[in-house]
Formats: C-alpha cells, sequence, structure tokens
C-alpha cells in the first residue's frame, strides 16, 4: 500500500505563505509613520499544478508569494514634484518680503513718519525762537534721527540681502548632498534588484530625497530602461537645467562663486558653466537677493534700496537747495539761509559726516553719492548748531523766515513724484504691502495643490492600520487553517501508517 504527504506539502506552502503576509503586514504597520513609505503587499499564486497520473486533470499544489509589490503612483511622484518647486520658491518669497514688511515697520514709534514728525516739530519750535541753542541741538540732534533711519533701514535691507546669499550656499550644499544620496542609493538598488527582486524600501527612501530636491530646484527625474550587453537595465536619471545632476551611478556637483558684488552665483563644479534655476527655493532666494523690479525683474531687495536711496537723495537735495523732484526750485533751502553766527551756504544732510565743502565740492555728483547708507548731517550742523540756517538772507541773523519754508517742505506735494515724504513712503509700502500679499497668495495657492496630490499619494501609498489590523486577522486564521490541516494531515498519515504496520505483521 502506497501513502503520499503531498497534503502535508500543501498546507506547509500556506504556513509559508501565510507567515510572509504576517511579516508584510507587521513592516506596513510599523512603518506607518515613515516619511515617504509606500504600503507594501505580496504577489501571492497559485503555485504550478501538477498532472493526475491518468490523465483526468490537474492538481492544484497550493500557493507561492512571488514577489512584494510597492503600492505607489509614478504619475503622482511626477505631479508633486513638478508643483513642488514653484511652492518652494513662492514660500521663500513669502517668507523673505514678511521681514522686508518687518523692516518698515509703519506706522510705528520707530518709523518713517515718527522720525520725520519729531524733527519738523523741532524746526516749528525752533521757529518760535530762533535765538534759542537749546532747539537749535534739539533739531540737530532730530536730524541725526533722520538720518539714522535712512541709515538703519538700508543696513536692515542689505542684511536680508545678505541672509538670502547665505541661504543659497545653503541650499547648493544640500543639492549637492541630496544628489550624493540618492547616487548611492541607485547603486544599492541596482545590487539588490540584479535577482530579479525590488528594492521596495530602498526606493521609497529615493523617493523620499528626490520630494525635499524638488522644492530647492527644479526637477526632471525620470527611470529609462537601457539595454546592456543584451540585458535590460533600469536607470535612474535627474536633470536639472538641462543638464544630469545625477545619471544612475554618477552625480554632478554644483558650487558657489563670488561674483563682482561679492555675492554668490552658482555654476556647474565641473564645466564651470552657469546654473540659472527656473524655480524652487534657490530661485526664490536669487529674486529676493537680485531683482531691481526692472525690466521684468522681480522687486527684490535691490528695488527697495534703490527706492530709499531714491527718498534719501531727494530729500536730502530739496531740504538743502530747495529743488523738487521735477528739477524746480521751490525754496530758498537751507543753503540759501542765514545760521546764527551769520554763516550762509550750509548745507544740513551731506554723507559720510562731509563738511559742505567736501560735500559741494563732488560737484554735479555731489546728490548722487548720497545712499540711504551713507546720508549723515554735515560736519557744520554736528559741530554748530548755530548754523542751523534759520534766516532768510534779507533779514536778520535771527529772524525765522527761511526755516519756515523749510517747515513746508514737510507737506509739499512736489518734492517727490509721489507727493510729500509720507507720500512716497505710502507709495513704498503698498507695493511692498501687494507684493508680499501676491507671494502670500501664490503659496497659499501652491500649497493647497501640493497637499491635494500628497493626499491622493496617501490614499494610494499610504498605510491604513485599520486595513492592516483587518489583514493581521485575515492572514492569522489563514495561518492557523494551514496549521490545522497539517495537524489533521498528521494525524490521518499516522493512522494510515500505524494500521498498515499492524496489518503487515
Amino acid at each position: 500500500m502506497r501513502t503520499s504527504f503531498f497534503g502535508l506539502e500543501i498546507a506547509v506552502r500556506g504556513l509559508y505563505t501565510s507567515r510572509q503576509q504576517l511579516d508584510i503586514t507587521g513592516h506596513n504597520i510599523t512603518n506607518v509613520n515613515t516619511a515617504g513609505y509606500s504600503r507594501q503587499v505580496a504577489m501571492q499564486q497559485a503555485s504550478a499544478p501538477l498532472g493526475v497520473p491518468s490523465g483526468a486533470g490537474m492538481v492544484g499544489t497550493g500557493s507561492d508569494v512571488v514577489g512584494i509589490s510597492r503600492i505607489r503612483d509614478d504619475f503622482l511622484d511626477f505631479k508633486f514634484w513638478s508643483e513642488n518647486d514653484d511652492y518652494g520658491e513662492w514660500e521663500t518669497k513669502f517668507t523673505m518680503m514678511s521681514e522686508l514688511e518687518a523692516i518698515f515697520d509703519e506706522p510705528s514709534d520707530n518709523g518713517m513718519n515718527k522720525v520725520f514728525d519729531d524733527f519738523y516739530f523741532s524746526l516749528q519750535e525752533l521757529a518760535k525762537d530762533p535765538s534759542n541753542e537749546s532747539v537749535r541741538a534739539l533739531v540737530k540732534q532730530n536730524g541725526v534721527a533722520v538720518a539714522r533711519y535712512f541709515n538703519s533701514i538700508a543696513s536692515s535691507l542689505n542684511r536680508v540681502r545678505s541672509d538670502c546669499n547665505n541661504a543659497l550656499k545653503i541650499k547648493v550644499d544640500e543639492v549637492n548632498s541630496y544628489a550624493r544620496q540618492i547616487r548611492d542609493l541607485n547603486e544599492q538598488i541596482y545590487k539588490s534588484e540584479l535577482n530579479g527582486n525590488v528594492a521596495n524600501d530602498l526606493r521609497d527612501q529615493r523617493t523620499e530625497l528626490v520630494n525635499k530636491l524638488s522644492k530647492i530646484i527644479d526637477v526632471e527625474a525620470t527611470e529609462i530602461v537601457v539595454n546592456k550587453q543584451g540585458a535590460e537595465e533600469k536607470h535612474f536619471q535627474i536633470v536639472i537645467g538641462g543638464s544630469f545632476l545625477v545619471n544612475h551611478f554618477d552625480s554632478f556637483e554644483l558650487e558657489v562663486y563670488q561674483n563682482s558684488e561679492n555675492m554668490y552665483d552658482i555654476r556647474w563644479a565641473d564645466s564651470k558653466n552657469q546654473y540659472v534655476p527656473k524655480s524652487g527655493e534657490i530661485k526664490g532666494y536669487l529674486d529676493i537677493r537680485d531683482g531691481t523690479g526692472s525690466k521684468g525683474e522681480y522687486a527684490g531687495v535691490p528695488y527697495y534700496i534703490n527706492k530709499m536711496n531714491e527718498f534719501a537723495r531727494t530729500f536730502a537735495k530739496a531740504f538743502n537747495e530747495g529743488i523738487m523732484k521735477d528739477g524746480t526750485k521751490a525754496y530758498t533751502g537751507h543753503a540759501g539761509g542765514i545760521g546764527l553766527d551769520g554763516t550762509t551756504g550750509i548745507r544740513f544732510f551731506t554723507y559720510d559726516g562731509k563738511s559742505s565743502e567736501e560735500f559741494m565740492a563732488d560737484g554735479a555728483d555731489a546728490y548722487n553719492n548720497i545712499t540711504a547708507f551713507n546720508i549723515s548731517i554735515s560736519s557744520d550742523i554736528e559741530n554748530d548748531p548755530r548754523k542751523i540756517a534759520t534766516a532768510s538772507p534779507n533779514g536778520e541773523a535771527g529772524n525765522n523766515i527761511n526755516i519756515a519754508e523749510l517747515i513746508n517742505t514737510r507737506r509739499d506735494n512736489r518734492m517727490f513724484s509721489e507727493g510729500a515724504p509720507e507720500d512716497f513712503m505710502k507709495a513704498l509700502i503698498s507695493t511692498l504691502g501687494i507684493d508680499t500679499q501676491y507671494a502670500e497668495k501664490i503659496s497659499s495657492s501652491q500649497e493647497t495643490i501640493i497637499n491635494q496630490i500628497e493626499h491622493r499619494r496617501l490614499s494610494v501609498s499610504g498605510v491604513s492600520i485599520d486595513e492592516e489590523v483587518a489583514n493581521l486577522v485575515k492572514f492569522q486564521h489563514a495561518y492557523n487553517s494551514s496549521a490545522k490541516m497539517i495537524s489533521v494531515m498528521d494525524e490521518i498519515y499516522e493512522t494510515t501508517i500505524n494500521r498498515l504496520g499492524i496489518g503487515g505483521r
């Protein structure tokens, strides 16, 4: 009598299959909070059947796990990467523009209106008594405050520009680091998949790195099939700006170098060719750092520095010479008045603390040399407040005719193209507010798009605890059932073998 162990073999295969399913389920549950992890499922199928000797048909042999699949939608990945760079760019712009808003800080106790109000109030007090030296000292002090207001704004703007410049180097270093990690993962994935397996966890790590990279720069990430010596190989590539950042086992680095302004520009380390980003955080920092707002450029820090330089020059010229923005001479100006000591031709505002004589020695460039960084009161006023020109040339040194004209410059709509000084600042701050709101709007819109894509990715690739627990119960029952089948087969074979043994005696 012949005895077969075929049923026991089927049950053992069931144990192995269920055990693998349980292991995969446990792996999913463990990685429920792992960033970039893709849910994995076993590819289970019936094992190859055996033919019945009588020719009556085929007998099943159980089941096998023939692979472990990584549940991922490549289209959603590509969509995420193509939107993430725009999000990175505008989020950066919004963050930096918000810093610019904080610098101007209007209205506030330290803003332009407060500084100018204090300065002109002291002029009004001096107009009441031009011979009062203590009030003259107050005018000098408030004049210094006006100059320092410009200096402070310019320094703060320059600091933001410097921060953007330093951030560029950090971001370039991050790009190079991600590129090297992706290159190393390409090699690990290639070696792991030589035997036909799929390196699911390594691929997840690579995708997560591309996610981070895509926020910094605009990337084109693809996996291509290459025929090499008659065998097909998968090569993963990342292209930025038309050049390879990663090509299978090779990575290429970017580097920063100092340009003529001692600011960082970006180029390829090997070819030295310039790299100009189209989007991403790097693009955001470059636009904020370098944007002049002219010829289609973004209005970044240089735009606001140029506007503050214009403000300082125009105001200084109007106060000193009585010349408005359009070139008309509306007032005698401080230089045309007479101080308490009888001096005339004194400029109240110069730059770098120069005297009126030194300042006017610059000739036609005198006012062009004034910037928000260097505007100051003249050394003449600094050393002797009696030189503040309150009187008119035709009156006595103690009259207040000239200072009355100087006070009128506060509200003169001819001083700037935009109007009076506060009108200029209102227009500038309004522009800044609009630009900041626009950056916030685009950033928020892109964030919404990114979140929607990410929700779709998670709905495909994410791990659901409820689903995995249900699978855990299902595979546990399958495992127990296979174990029960082994127990039953064991009883059958034991009875059969024992009976055969008894019968043969």
